[in-house]
């Protein structure tokens, strides 16, 4: 492994190990910054197959991919593919690649989806066309020490062809109207039912209903809306009913490729004034209570914290169960229901993929799932411009 080196100016210490690799003209994940020359390895192929996927993992975070949510995930699957097959990338042959995939589809119990599946020979496509890349040196190494190189193990003719826009699970979908309020009704019952018990988490329970209402009126991904701050609050010029609510400044959006997190204002819309006497009582009355002192965090824990992804999924789980509504609905599903409830309001396509955060329409129109009775009044609409039209009364 690169040795790291520490100078000293003033009396500030400075590890010179990036600058070096900087000026070594090698690139990120190269075979010359991960392993030793002229050393002997007491386990020569374990030992390069961590250096690879060590150099795997420095060629990403060059490209400013996420630790946690993009490269750990990617390196873990890897080494599932190893274990699976029992040998390592330099022995890999696309029949390796072919029995890891079947073998998921076939599992007991809840075999892979198949948008998932093709997500897996992605993945290890990326790592197969990182490890076979001349720049990087890890064929010419393992050729050297194994007699073997690593090779592209999924091609057009062993990999799933993406022909579906959408390939989510089909009985995920959007919320009636009805349905969202008995999920909002089962999440301020759970409130009264902790309440009456006299047990702790009554202000959590609190916590949880406020955030559900919110996800749905303004339509926020999970980790956009653990994102919020109270300074995130927004007056709007244009509907000064809302006061201190007219709006989310959305700072944590969903980013791409390895950038920057998206940013977006969502205002409130009308139909969805509601919500602001329900943010007014947790800023002013909840929040308070447990006692976040400077926190910046509109959303927080029992323990000072900003609330995490997986404890907002767990608020609509409870909420889900205690209503009777199907399991393969999760919190995503309000995201859904928003956009499709936001197009049967009346509102312009643009405005709606403007307020949902899409860099396209199209991607809009994947999440919408207007209902029978909308389409019916649309119908009925045309027909009487129709018969207007033409000096006509429909019947």
């Amino acid at each position: 492994m690169l040795t790291r080196r520490c100078v000293s100016l003033n009396n500030v210490a400075f590890d010179t190990t990036e600058v070096e690799v900087a000026n070594s003209g090698e690139l990120a994940g190269s075979v010359r910054l991960e392993l030793v020359e002229d050393v002997a390895l007491l386990d020569p192929a374990s030992a390069v197959f961590e250096a690879m996927l060590s150099g795997w993992a420095r060629q990403q975070r060059a490209r400013f991919l996420q630790e946690s949510q993009t490269i750990a995930p990617r390196i873990a699957l890897v080494r599932r593919l190893a274990e699976f097959s029992g040998q390592y990338p330099w022995e890999w042959q696309p029949a390796e690649g072919e029995a890891f995939i079947g073998q998921l589809r076939t599992a007991s119990g809840r075999p892979v989806a198949v948008s998932t599946a093709r997500g897996y020979q992605v993945v290890l496509q990326l790592f197969c066309d990182f490890v076979t890349d001349r720049r990087y040196g890890w064929s010419t190494e393992c050729l050297r020490r194994f007699g073997g190189a690593p090779q592209q193990i999924f091609h057009e003719w062993n990999s799933i062809s993406h022909v579906s826009e959408y390939e989510g699970d089909a009985r995920r979908r959007p919320l009636s109207y009805d349905e969202v309020q008995l999920l909002f009704d089962a999440a301020d019952g759970r409130v009264e039912e902790i309440r009456s018990r006299r047990r702790k988490g009554t202000l959590a329970a609190m916590r949880d209903a406020a955030v559900l209402k919110t996800v749905y009126a303004y339509g926020l991904r999970r980790q956009e809306t653990c994102g919020l701050d109270l300074v995130d609050l927004r007056h709007n010029p244009k509907a000064t009913a809302f006061g201190r609510f007219g709006a989310f400044f959305v700072r944590y959006g969903k980013a791409s490729r390895g950038g920057a997190p998206k940013r977006r204002t969502v205002l409130t819309v009308p139909e969805m004034d509601w919500i602001v006497p329900v943010l007014e009582q947790w800023v002013d009355e909840i929040r308070p209570l447990f006692a976040p002192g400077r926190h910046p965090a509109l959303w927080m824990t029992e323990r000072r914290g900003r609330l995490s992804r997986h404890c907002a999924n767990q608020a609509f789980v409870h909420a889900r169960v205690a209503a009777g509504l199907p399991q393969e609905l999760d919190l995503h599903c309000l995201r859904h229901s928003y956009i499709t409830h936001l197009v049967e309001f009346g509102y312009p396509e643009r405005f709606v993929t403007d307020q949902a955060g899409h860099a396209h329409a199209s991607t809009t129109a994947l999440y919408t799932g207007v209902s029978d009775e909308f389409r019916n009044r649309l119908l009925v609409q045309a027909l009487q411009a129709h018969g207007d039209e033409l000096g006509m009364t429909p019947a």
